[in-house]
Order: C-alpha cells, then structure tokens, then sequence
C-alpha cells in the first residue's frame, strides 16, 4: 500500500482579504486559485509540492490547527517575523537538534517554521 502525500491543506478565516495580504506577506509568494472568480471565498499558495489554502465560509469552521513549514535558515524568518508576530513559542533548539518557533496567524491557527 502506498504512504499518503500530503498535497493540500486549508486554513479557516473569517476575512479572507485580510488573510491574503497576511499569508501574502508572510510567505512571499503571491495568492492564486482564487474560486469563485467573481467573489472568492477560497484561495491558495503553492508551497513546494503542498498547496496551502484559506477558505472563507459561513458558518466559520473551527479553527486552532498547527501547522509546520520546514525552511532552511530559521534565523532569517525568525529576525524578519518576530518583531511583530504574535509569538507563541519563541526561537530555539530542540534536544533532538532542530531549530524552531511558531507564532499565530489573526485566525488563532499556529504556523511552525523548522529547521533540521
């Protein structure tokens, strides 16, 4: 049987322009896929071979998740956010030897940046 591959993940919010210009510039990598054209409840970064998502829907679904993003020098992400992020777990080194931190978007979802 083959392992899964995670390709896709979605991330609830409650205003979904706000959400782009903030996921926008936190990744620095421009929004796509935005569905319905017309008045978009549903966009989308690609990320490697991952597409990270924001969905706008009413009722909001819950929100809370966790997510990691593996990056190749913590230092420099973590110099460039931790001035104004919402910090929720602050830069450091793991006893198994990874560096990492994590903050909190304006939805409550934490996003985890490591390094191996």
């Amino acid at each position: 049987m083959d392992i899964p591959r995670l390709t896709h993940v979605r991330v609830n919010v409650r205003d979904l322009a706000a959400a782009i210009t903030w996921y926008e510039d936190l990744l620095a990598v421009p929004a796509e896929g935005h569905w319905p054209p017309d008045a978009p409840t549903y966009a989308h970064f690609t990320l490697g071979p991952t597409q990270f998502a924001l969905g706008r829907y009413d009722p909001t679904p819950a929100t809370g998740a966790r997510f990691n993003l593996e990056v190749d020098n913590v230092d420099e992400w973590w110099s460039r956010l931790s001035p104004t992020a919402d910090v929720v777990e602050p830069l450091t080194t793991t006893p198994y030897g990874s560096r990492k931190f994590a903050i909190r978007d304006p939805d409550g979802n934490e996003l985890g940046f490591v390094q191996a």
